[in-house]
């Protein structure tokens, strides 16, 4: 056994929920966990059964009457010290993500360092969930607004982030006075059986009531159970379009309030005036990180005329360098996809290209021989298409690149636009004015869009999220706290008299 998974305690859990240092034994089906980079069993854990779910949300109801009484400071300061232990156990997680998910080593510190930022930033927010004041047209009157925690929170996470998500929800949902119930994929269980560990041994410490942070392990059925369940106010949940349609309609019927990250097929434009080094390193990152497995990977290259040729040689030459292995390698580029039906998909996607007239500059396929044993690693390609192709208006899930040509900076902003996501954006060029109309009104109509940089990457600082088929929800930094709280609006009669709004005079 690997020594990150012993320094994690990995292998004491195969229990399917918890909440907080107790784990429970459940009846549900125990999976094993296998990593997509040698293709063996890690650990096995068990699903929540449901007898086991209602046991975790009473318990996380009676935390709540105690956590939101905790002013928020003293929240912050625990959320300060979940940081400094995931400063401890960086190394051992960071390892954890990169093989039972496959991005890379650096990908997988990358997370956890994601997760040590937003606590930094939750700590500072813990004094700063500001309300307004406001004048009120009544004399010997004061009105205000303030903020109340929510209650529950679930979160509904993916494989693709196994960690930080839950962070970037969690940490904030915390100083805020919430409490959290956290459903991680089932692809990568042992990453949330771990953060729940670090998180329990702070807590402890503390003397932070038991169901604070709450996990319970399993597949469709559970996240059905946490989205139509009225004791849930508010759902977190990030993935793909179809699963954010299920959820936002089981959580909207019941008149429940959801945060929903779903798809994105995101889009480079290189303009004529775009430092082409600096448009290479971003498109190259974009499309290739995390072997395409991002909501925020650059899946579509939209190219001037005047530099395609120049650029799709740079590309190429680029791709030529790749290395693909085993991610926990430092000196590898690109893993593998997280599991057989992520190649089966990638596979289907490449069949399409084809049938739709696509030119493949760099073919894909799957790798074989030494080190690729798993069968999951594969060939990052490059294709050049039309912005028509149904294909291209579809995200896949794996590193494939379309390449696009346009003639005027409102053909290449109407093909970014074109498509029924709208995540991540951006453009790269020196012509001021071409980027500020990238940015306006008229331009890009993704909850991202950026100017010489790529479209993956987001701070914590900034909030998260993006528009149509994203799902419009806004996690991580600004004011996305205001999701996991309850406005409330206050007047005080501080007078003598009672003098009704808009004048009227009532006489008994």
């Amino acid at each position: 056994m690997p020594n990150f998974l012993k320094d994690l305690k990995i292998s004491e859990i195969n229990k399917g929920a918890s909440t907080g240092s107790k784990w429970y034994a459940t009846s549900g089906t125990k999976i094993k966990s296998y990593s997509p980079v040698d293709g063996k069993p890690i650990a096995t854990v068990s699903y929540c059964d449901r007898r086991t779910y209602d046991i975790v949300v009473e318990k996380a109801q009676a935390a709540f009457e105690e956590w939101r009484t905790w002013p928020a400071p003293k929240r912050g300061e625990i959320v300060r010290q979940i940081g400094n232990e995931l400063r401890k156990n960086k190394t051992a997680l960071g390892k954890l993500v990169s093989f039972e998910m496959g991005k890379s080593l650096q990908e997988g510190m990358g997370e956890v360092q994601e997760m040590i930022d937003i606590c930094d930033f939750a700590v500072g927010l813990s004094r700063q969930l500001y309300g307004l004041s406001m004048h009120s047209e009544r004399p010997g009157h004061r009105m205000y607004e303030q903020y109340h925690p929510l209650g529950i929170v679930g979160i509904i996470s993916a494989f693709n982030f196994p960690v930080a998500v839950w962070s970037w929800n969690s940490m904030i949902a915390f100083v805020c006075g919430d409490v959290c119930i956290w459903k991680p994929s089932e692809k990568v269980s042992l990453c949330a059986v771990a953060a729940q560990q670090i998180i329990a041994k702070v807590f402890k410490e503390n003397k932070v009531p038991e169901g604070v942070s709450n996990v319970v392990i399993g597949d469709v059925e559970v996240g059905k159970w946490l989205s139509s369940d009225e004791r849930i106010p508010l759902i977190s949940a990030t993935g793909s379009v179809r699963m954010g349609k299920a959820v936002g309609a089981a959580v909207a019927a019941r008149l429940g309030k959801s945060i929903l990250e779903l798809g994105g097929n995101n889009a480079i434009i290189v303009s004529k005036d775009a430092d082409l080094d600096l448009a290479l390193l971003g498109s190259l990152f974009g499309a290739v990180g995390t072997a395409g497995q991002r909501c925020t990977t650059t899946r579509r290259l939209i190219i001037h005329e005047d530099v395609y040729d120049t650029f799709k040689k740079k590309l190429v030459k680029a791709y030529k360098q790749l290395k693909i292995g085993n991610p926990l390698k430092e000196e590898n580029h690109v893993g593998p996809l997280i599991d057989k039906d992520a190649v089966a998909m990638y596979l289907n996607a490449l069949e399409e290209i084809k049938k739709e007239g696509g030119k493949m500059v760099i073919p894909g396929g799957v790798l074989t021989g030494k080190g690729y044993e798993s069968g999951c690693y594969v060939q990052p390609c490059i294709a050049e298409v039309t912005p028509n192709m149904e294909i291209v208006k579809t995200e896949t899930f794996a590193p494939i690149l379309y390449l696009m040509k346009y003639k005027k900076t409102e053909e290449a902003i109407a093909i970014q636009n074109g498509v029924p996501q709208g995540l991540s954006s951006a453009m790269f060029t020196s012509n001021l004015r071409e980027a500020e109309k990238f940015l306006g009104f008229a331009g890009s109509d993704c909850g991202i869009a950026n100017i010489n940089i790529g479209t993956s990457g987001a701070e914590i600082g900034g909030a998260f999220g993006g528009e149509k088929e994203t799902g419009g929800g806004r996690e991580s930094g600004s004011d996305a706290w205001k999701a996991y709280m309850r406005r409330q609006t206050n007047t005080i009669n501080y007078s003598e008299d009672l003098p009704l709004a808009q004048g009227i005079e009532f006489h008994v």
